[in-house]
């Protein structure tokens, strides 16, 4: 019965908060359903229990009057005074009750052991974490340059469970920017829950700076960890508060990292300001301003190592723009780890770590991972629209280049083209097969109405004499 009576309880929990979701979408019906069915599993195990008590109430009755009869029939037929034979008779009428009594006390322990039984559970089978400080801790500004190695590292979540990280070997540079896909269940975010010890190694190790995380306690690890997670952590309180909840910094910091996380003109035209009451879980802000709130709350941290959990994955277009240009701008000396849900935020990283199944497939940069059409990033990026196919000459997916725009007045191999200056890099995927023949100009990209009809070769010198004599004559009428 106490098994079953808390669904009921929180279900009535859930209801009542989202009450208003639920008469939107208008599924009161389906919810009093689930009710009432909670409701009835509970009482199955309480008309059960109700019905065995009277059972046994009846013959408890049964037998305390037995022990009455037998004390009356004793008293009767005994010589004993009246005094002895009125206090037998008084002690066999309590039996009764004292026998309902025990037995009512035997099922309510029977009943009450399950708090018990799940309070043994926290103490025993839930395991503690590691301590919040070491013997042996790193110096004050470890770590220097936020280089992270794994070594032949697994992981899983507890004891019993399959590994989730399988044997990761792998060295993250000082300053890289990493960026890290894969499909749902491939160990992207084990990879972050793991760097802040959150689930325990299961063989290998992770070492920061050469220091394995290991060896640290959970504060002097994480205290040097920034993490932007996808949904953003506001507290209930004051902007200052969400901002700085140690007190470590002034009020000319806090604003500055507003201005830089691109709120301070927003904070600035609410009432009180910094002390702006953000409601129960930053009710009073958007998605896009908690979000920007904790992109202000990682520019006063500013640790060595940035970890963006798809901080970008609920927020529009606009905000992701923002937030993106802003890390770029502010974190250019940090290693940053970013789990990607948009591939084109991590196009221009240093190198993509490709997750499949807990390995790692491919670690390369996104060049090289976008230049063979057999790897998973190419599929996802394809899938994307971010890869260029070139099938009869024309692209079937859109690529955004950086290519320099071309003046269209400009012709190829003429004296306005700029001498020594590299063609622009081919766009990403499958590349043009080169002509065979003797090496020809460079001829930069047209548009399909500049483009050259087919001709021989004597044509082409026939109109480049031409146009060169046509360009003499301008020039002396000049």
């Amino acid at each position: 019965e106490s098994v079953t009576r808390s669904p009921v309880f929180n279900h009535f929990s859930e209801t009542v908060t989202g009450a208003s979701v639920i008469r939107a979408y208008k599924v009161q019906e389906r919810f009093r359903d689930e009710s009432a069915n909670r409701v009835d599993r509970n009482m199955e195990p309480y008309y059960i229990n109700f019905s065995s008590s009277r059972w046994l109430g009846v013959r408890l009755e049964f037998l305390g009057n037995c022990l009455v009869l037998g004390a009356t029939l004793f008293s009767i037929f005994s010589d004993l005074n009246g005094a002895i034979v009125g206090l037998s008779i008084t002690y066999a009428l309590q039996a009764t009750g004292i026998l309902n009594l025990l037995v009512v006390n035997f099922s309510d322990l029977a009943n009450n052991i399950v708090c018990v039984e799940r309070i043994k559970e926290y103490y025993t089978d839930v395991s503690s974490e590691a301590e919040w400080t070491s013997p042996n801790p790193p110096p004050p500004d470890w770590p220097l340059s936020g280089q992270i190695t794994f070594n032949n590292y697994k992981t899983r979540y507890r004891e019993g469970l399959d590994l989730v990280l399988k044997g990761v070997t792998l060295t993250i540079n000082h300053g890289e920017k990493i960026g890290i896909v894969g499909r749902t269940g491939a160990g992207k975010s084990s990879m972050t829950l793991s760097l802040f010890r959150l689930i325990e190694s299961a063989g290998g190790e992770i070492t920061i700076d050469g220091v394995r995380i290991s060896d640290l306690g959970l504060h002097e690890l994480r205290s040097k960890i920034t993490i932007l997670p996808q949904d953003p952590v506001i507290f209930s309180g004051s902007l200052r508060l969400n901002l700085d909840p140690f007190n470590e910094y002034t009020d000319l910091q806090l604003w500055k990292a507003l201005e830089t996380a691109h709120l301070k003109s927003f904070v600035q035209s609410l009432t009180g300001q910094l002390q702006y009451d953000c409601g129960e879980g930053g009710m009073s802000l958007s998605v896009g301003q908690r979000q920007l709130l904790c992109l202000a709350r990682t520019l006063l941290k500013k640790t060595k190592i940035l970890i963006l959990d798809e901080a970008t994955a609920a927020v529009d277009f606009q905000t992701d723009e923002l937030i993106q240009e802003t890390i770029q701008k502010e974190f250019r000396d940090c290693t940053i780890l970013s789990i990607a849900h948009r591939l084109n935020t991590i196009i221009d990283y240093d190198r993509v770590m490709v997750l499949d199944s807990g390995h790692v497939t491919e670690f390369d940069s996104p060049d090289n991972l976008l230049a063979r059409k057999d790897s998973l990033f190419y599929s996802m990026a394809k899938n994307a629209g971010l890869v260029v196919d070139i099938r009869g000459g024309k692209p079937v997916s859109p690529l955004v280049t950086s290519e320099p725009p071309r003046d269209p007045t400009s012709r190829p191999g003429s004296a306005s083209s700029q001498e020594g200056v590299p063609p622009p890099a081919s766009p990403v995927g499958p590349r043009p097969i080169s002509p065979i023949g003797p090496p020809l100009t460079p001829i930069s990209r047209m548009d399909s109405q500049d483009t050259l009809p087919r001709s021989s070769s004597s044509e082409f010198e026939t109109n480049d004499q031409s146009g060169s004599a046509n360009g003499k004559k301008g020039e002396s009428e000049v």
